[in-house]
């Protein structure tokens, strides 16, 4: 469109800078192009002024009608050209464009979406992801581990050397990332340990297919390689099972504690041996006859400050952190009521308004109220209940009642463990006072209230057997240190229940892994085709284990590989790091096969899957605070 085209249409004017009005509106300088050329950008209704010749230009929404369609984000492009300045006649070439169309992925998503695809921009910028938060939790693998410091959305505080508590507190946000959190949250849930080493695994992983992309690999072709090499890797696994370790008598501690010491001591070196101890009783005394049906929510943990591990104690039955209420704090061959909605007098949702007219009236009120509640205190007295456990709020008038009658009250207000608490005793929560059945009511040989390091705690003991509760009573020094004391038992307690299942042990310390390195090296280099490379990235990837455990313990790490290797070689399969440096080929160090199979399988799946993504598509986050996400809170 030229210039005497836009002259005949009176909405726009185009004028020399003397002729022109001053305006009320001007924007701030636009860039000059080479040749005297002035780019002026508008909106419908704005005047824009360059500075060269000052072209005042003024749109209507009559114009926009009917030189382009309805869209109110069109903009018109003004180019002045060819501009002669001077007392002589000036010409210009003004052409108009429109705005591009949005095409592609952008014309089928909202605004605001993120795309990323290709190699570059898809799957390194995955594998770095992951990559980075392989790092933080690999230096925490072993006994010489390093803690760290996380502080949650709550504010709260862990000092910690379990992967499994950082990949739960840390907020990932990046989607390939989330994909080794959630195969570190499936090994947590089938086998409670191993975190650190699906994390760690799957990094290095990444890390050599990395490499192998910038080779010139294709992703298939390495997700083909590394498939075939874990296939592999778990056959090789399966024959550096020990002898005679298929199964194992629950009962036996000796047998329990050689599987359950490497995991403890991993997160409690030095005081791996008594926690040890102690786990091994609590899960004994709750084991069913069908070890199969082992329920870790069984073995329950309290935290006393003050003292130390060798203080620590175990206790068949429940320890509450709370004193009973009124002054009988002790109870033999107890039998028990539980009532869930509390022990007082019934009331009503709504207020309501008495009118007394006399002295009798009131004194008739009150002495009603008292024998209703005496009424019924005195039935559940009747029923042979020596103990009353209130799920709510115990009135006055009711504990007055109760220790007329000789009945221990005791107050647990968390419902979850109030429901424990029946477990334990065999008792039926009742949903309001009321006389007791024969089969609502639980027993426990004692309850008593004692003192511990200064705290008051409820003990409720079942020692002649049939208990479905074990509790810990753990001490330290600080919370933080009781914190990982009761992570370390919560592991042990899971390998215990692993064991129940599969109970077959393979050599620890690094040597399984060193061991199926080099065989798979081996079967590598006999391979044709791409996918040996890919298989021996695997191999060298299982080297991350002995490598780690090195570092941790401030060995040199090429050292030991090249013993460990030397020492395989020659026929020693159950040589591996001995973090105290005095004999890198010390035996004594096992594994659950079982662990060490899920960590594999649960990697090698992961990093196979952030390798199939080539493209990232991000919707537009959505406006206010993000809802945290439960971890399995409903069920503590």
């Amino acid at each position: 469109m030229c210039v005497s085209a836009l002259e005949n249409i009176p909405y726009i004017s185009v004028q020399n800078a003397h002729e022109a009005e001053p305006q009320q509106r001007c924007h701030p300088r636009l860039p000059d192009h080479a040749g005297m050329m002035t780019v002026a950008s508008f909106w419908n209704g704005e005047s824009y002024v360059s500075p060269s010749i000052r072209i005042y230009c003024t749109v209507e929404s009559r114009l926009k009608k009917l030189l382009w369609s309805k869209r109110e984000d069109t903009i018109l492009l003004l180019h002045a050209l060819v501009i002669k300045i001077g007392g002589l006649a000036w010409r210009d070439i003004v052409t108009m464009s429109y705005m591009m169309q949005p095409f592609g992925m952008q014309s089928m998503l909202k605004d605001g979406h993120k795309h990323f695809s290709g190699l570059e921009e898809a799957v390194m910028k995955n594998i770095d992801a992951c990559k980075q938060l392989s790092k933080i939790t690999r230096t925490s693998l072993g006994p010489n581990g390093m803690n760290k410091m996380v502080i949650n959305h709550l504010e709260k505080l862990f000092v910690t050397t379990d992967a499994g508590t950082m990949v739960n507190e840390l907020e990932v946000q990046h989607p390939a990332a989330k994909l080794l959190v959630l195969a570190a949250r499936a090994q947590q849930e089938e086998v409670g340990d191993g975190v650190n080493l699906v994390i760690s695994f799957a990094g290095e992983l990444l890390q050599g297919a990395e490499e192998l992309i910038r080779m010139g690999l294709h992703p298939s072709e390495i997700i083909a390689g590394y498939a075939k090499a874990l296939t592999e890797g778990l056959e090789v696994l399966e024959t550096l099972v020990e002898p005679n370790t298929e199964k194992i008598d629950v009962m036996n501690k000796d047998e329990v504690m050689k599987r359950i010491i490497p995991v403890v001591a991993s997160k409690q070196y030095g005081q791996e041996e008594p926690l040890c101890r102690l786990i091994t009783d609590a899960c004994i005394q709750v084991c069913p006859k069908n070890p199969l049906n082992f329920n870790v929510d069984n073995v329950r943990v309290t935290k006393l400050l003050g003292g130390g591990v060798s203080d620590s104690l175990v206790v068949s039955g429940m320890v509450l952190k709370a004193d009973a209420v009124g002054s009988i704090k002790k109870a033999q061959k107890a039998k028990i009521a539980v009532f869930g909605a509390g022990v007082d007098t019934a009331a009503t949702e709504t207020k309501g308004t008495v009118l007394i007219k006399n002295a009798a009236q009131l004194e008739s009120y009150a002495t009603t109220e008292e024998a209703k509640i005496e009424s019924l205190i005195k039935e559940v007295a009747e029923s042979g209940a020596t103990v009353i456990v209130s799920g709510g709020p115990v009135g006055e008038m009711a504990l007055h009642f109760c220790e007329r009658y000789k009945i221990m009250v005791l107050k647990i207000m968390s419902k979850f463990e109030l429901r424990r608490f029946c477990r334990s005793t065999g008792a039926s929560s009742v949903v309001k006072l009321q006389r007791p059945s024969v089969d609502e009511l639980g027993f426990a040989d004692s309850i008593s209230v004692e003192e511990i390091g200064g705290t008051r705690v409820t003990v409720i003991k079942n020692d002649a057997g049939g208990n479905l509760i074990s509790t810990l009573v753990l001490r330290g020094s600080t919370d933080s240190v009781l914190d990982d004391f009761e992570r370390a038992v919560d592991d042990g307690v899971n390998a215990f229940k692993a064991a129940c299942r599969d109970s077959r042990l393979i050599p620890g310390a690094g040597a399984s892994e060193i061991e199926m390195a080099r065989r798979l090296q081996e079967f590598g280099s006999k391979e044709t085709g791409l996918n040996q490379y890919a298989i021996l990235k695997f191999a060298e990837s299982l080297e991350i284990v002995a490598r780690i455990l090195a570092e941790n313990a401030g060995l040199n790490t090429l050292d030991i590989l090249s013993t460990l290797y030397s020492a395989h070689a020659s026929g020693n399969l159950h040589a591996g790091v001995d973090i105290e440096g005095t004999n890198p080929t010390k035996d004594d160090v096992w594994d659950l096969y079982i662990t060490k199979f899920w960590a594999l399988k649960l990697a090698t799946d992961a990093v196979c899957t952030v390798l199939r993504v080539d493209q990232i598509i991000m919707a537009k986050q959505a406006g206010g605070p993000k809802p945290q996400g439960g971890h399995g809170d409903d069920e503590d």
